[in-house]
């Protein structure tokens, strides 16, 4: 039977690859798809999963959710990595659904209609599930379990000296996921930037007449542009479809139970991820963190599964 999830995310270029990976996976029934604020605001998500879904038009759509504005959200622009509409300036148009539902709202109903059933795939800021959390504070107990791409536990950031993104964009939805009591896999920055991608990966993708392949042949070169023009590098990191190929295929990773927290309010710290490993009555391990990777077989893994989409989308 195929494994039921929830992606979650904030619609960014490698937000785009991990749908990609996924929704022609006969091993997953996507059931939705939920946009949450973070490397786009929450107008430009929701026109991007709109988008992106109706261009792979998979067999079955899964339900869509809208993202809402996040509060207390940090000035951090993006879009010198992903571009104005954060898929690389395609600027996309979709056909705006007005059923559609709120995030949240759809992530309750969903874990609800399939009790101990579902897992989450939260790739962005946490905002939608924490959103959830606090509304249904039993959800916790019917989610089979959440992976989730955030934080850095070598102290190393991307949008701070220290802090990653997702949980410096959200630190307190972060942190609520963390100390939920759920089962939880937390992919790490350290984790994710050790799998890179060289111009040869455009080579590599699937044949452009499928509707995946023309999809990421569009989006993809901005990435390799801005990486090299802003960051002075020739390969580009896709976080969160790493994040993908945890749930895909967890045997190419190793995992330590750790007990991990979120620091929310430090000028100079916020979204820092705290890990303490003292061996201490009060420090209970909370969370399966995500401590080494195959990176060479992860990325090509990645490859391969492009191209089962590329097949199933032609």
């Amino acid at each position: 039977m195929p494994r039921k999830v929830i992606i979650d995310c904030d619609m960014g270029i490698d937000d785009a690859v991990a749908i990609s990976m996924l929704l022609f996976d006969s091993r997953f029934e996507i059931l939705a798809v939920t946009a949450s604020e973070g490397c786009v605001a929450a107008a430009q998500a929701n026109n991007n999963l709109q988008a992106v879904v109706s261009i792979l038009d998979p067999a079955r759509y899964p339900r869509l959710g809208m993202a809402s504005p996040a509060e207390m959200a940090p000035p951090v622009d993006t879009r010198y990595l992903y571009g104005e509409d954060g898929l690389g300036n395609s600027n996309f148009e979709a056909s705006m659904r007005h059923s559609a539902l709120p995030a949240e709202k759809l992530i309750i109903d969903t874990v609800r209609a399939n009790p101990e059933q579902v897992t989450i795939l939260c790739l962005g800021p946490a905002t939608n599930l924490a959103k959830a959390l606090l509304r249904e504070p039993t959800l916790a107990s019917q989610i089979d379990q959440i992976v989730m791409t955030g934080g850095s536990m070598d102290g190393q950031g991307n949008v701070t000296a220290c802090s990653e993104f997702n949980f410096y964009f959200d630190p307190v939805s972060a942190k609520t996921i963390l100390n939920s009591r759920t089962t939880k896999t937390l992919v790490p920055l350290d984790i994710t930037r050790q799998v890179n991608f060289g111009l040869d990966f455009l080579e590599e993708l699937p044949a452009e007449s499928s509707r995946c392949g023309h999809f990421l042949r569009q989006i993809l070169p901005f990435a390799f542009r801005s990486y090299r023009q802003h960051l002075g590098q020739e390969t580009i990191s896709l976080n969160d479809a790493v994040g993908a190929l945890v749930l895909l295929e967890p045997d190419l990773f190793q995992t330590e139970l750790v007990s991990c927290d979120v620091e929310t309010e430090g000028q100079l710290t916020r979204g820092v991820l705290v890990a303490d490993r003292r061996n201490l009555p009060d420090c209970r391990p909370n969370v399966n963190v995500v401590t080494g990777v195959m990176a060479d077989q992860v990325r090509q893994f990645i490859v391969d599964q492009l191209t089962v989409s590329g097949n199933a989308s032609s």
